[in-house]
């Protein structure tokens, strides 16, 4: 009889996190977590780049007059910076990069209480979000 030896689930964890970074290539992820801003004021602006080209969503960010943009727009430099590393030897002018997915979740939330008339305390929930930003070179079939 054999002995088999049982992998520890972090190690396994670690092995397919190696395996996924070892295919070149494809689509990049940027994330933005317990960002301190609530989920409805970041999807207003998250929701003008879905789909469009990575410069011109760029621009919008950048024109846009929401304090929310400019934390989209950092992040949305990183996911450029993460699929120029995945894509060894591409360009991103002739590879005709788009915002494939953005998605906003909520975040933890900060519960405060703030005076209110008569001894009483008003409850003041502080929310957070993250933000996942999914870019992709744009194919010439679709």
């Amino acid at each position: 009889m054999e002995a088999t030896t049982k992998i520890k689930k972090s190690v396994l964890i670690r092995q397919q996190k190696e395996a996924a970074k070892a295919i070149v290539g494809g689509q990049a992820v940027a994330k933005l977590n317990d960002c301190p801003t609530s989920p409805r004021k970041m999807r207003l602006v998250v929701d003008l780049i879905r789909g469009e080209n990575v410069f011109k969503a760029l621009n919008i960010l950048k024109f846009t007059n929401k304090e929310a943009a400019a934390r989209v727009e950092k992040l949305l430099f990183s996911a450029i910076k993460n699929w120029e590393a995945k894509n060894e030897g591409k360009s991103v002018d002739e590879s005709n990069l788009i915002v494939k997915e953005v998605s906003v979740g909520g975040g933890r939330q900060l519960k405060r209480l703030r005076p209110a008339p008569q001894g009483r305390g008003y409850r003041i929930r502080k929310r957070s979000n993250h933000v996942t930003l999914i870019v992709d070179s744009k194919n010439d079939n679709n």
